[in-house]
């Protein structure tokens, strides 16, 4: 079983694949591939593919010598042939040929899929570990319900006084917010606001203090962030109500808060729950 590189039609073959394939993440498998195929410009990848299944790997220039696994796929019809473990070695050889000296089951930020694989793709953790993967970090995720209160308008009327103004990035405004992102945390998340589906930001006297996004993970919220000069203001609360709302008036019932590391804040703020768990896996390619 030999996989191939995609082109355009391949890739749009993978995208029904995915959309099969990935039931814990319904109606999202298309818009993965979609986005898995437009990475920041630094980004080596590919999509390989045999019938019925996807593998889509990448490269970052920050990080040559590490791999990652983006997205595998196989559809539920073509399962238990051996089309997995086939697209794993392929993409490992093709890491291998471009200098590569580890394989990662794992998110490539900015522009990834997921932390890692989740633990109830239970065929793709044992896969994963049959290939002699091993098991390094945990990454979780915490799931918000939008059908219940997202209203700020108290605290925007808070935040008027205090002389802050709260507003959607729209236009020029989002390389503005960007290079805010980028200069308060990483180009990474620099990079996932200015491709987000919604960004909001706060700022006084023509200072931007904090930011928030959601989409560049379709379907997900962040990432966020408040400049260490205006925590306590509540800037983060307000901004993530306007994203999960926003998230909420384009269909999503819940949305999933990405990646989480204050699990206190998003508990309190909204009421989300930590629900998913990811195993991430490297091994060697000697």
């Amino acid at each position: 079983m030999i996989a191939v590189e995609a082109g355009p039609a391949e890739l749009a073959e993978a995208a029904r694949v995915a959309e099969a394939a990935l039931t814990l993440d319904p109606g999202q498998g298309a818009a993965l591939v979609g986005r898995l195929s437009r990475p920041p410009a630094t980004r080596t990848w590919t999509a390989l593919v045999v019938d019925g299944g996807v593998a889509m790997v990448s490269l970052s220039d920050k990080d040559p010598a590490a791999g990652h696994l983006d997205l595998l796929a196989v559809h539920p019809s073509a399962r238990g042939e051996g089309r997995g473990r086939a697209l794993v070695r392929a993409a490992e050889e093709w890491l291998r040929e471009r200098g590569a000296r580890e394989a990662r089951w794992a998110g490539n930020p900015p522009c990834y899929a997921w932390p890692g694989v989740d633990v109830r793709y239970t065929a793709a953790a044992c896969l994963a570990e049959s290939l002699g993967y091993e098991r390094y970090h945990v990454a979780w995720n915490m799931t918000a319900d939008l059908a219940g209160d997202l209203g700020t308008e108290d605290d925007l009327a808070r935040l008027e006084r205090a002389g802050v103004a709260v507003r959607a990035a729209l236009g020029a405004e989002r390389e503005r917010v960007a290079a805010f992102v980028a200069r308060h945390w990483n180009e990474r998340w620099a990079w996932e606001a200015a491709n987000a589906s919604g960004l909001h930001y706060a700022e006084r006297d023509g200072e931007i203090l904090a930011f928030a996004a959601w989409g560049a993970r379709p379907a997900w919220f962040g990432p966020m962030g408040t400049a260490p000069a205006a925590r306590g203001l509540g800037l983060g609360r307000v901004l993530l109500r306007r994203c999960l709302a926003e998230q909420r008036a384009a269909g999503q019932a819940d949305a999933q808060i990405g990646w989480v590391g204050p699990l206190r804040f998003y508990s309190r703020a909204v009421g989300a729950r930590a629900e998913r768990v990811f195993w991430l896996y490297r091994r060697d390619l000697a």
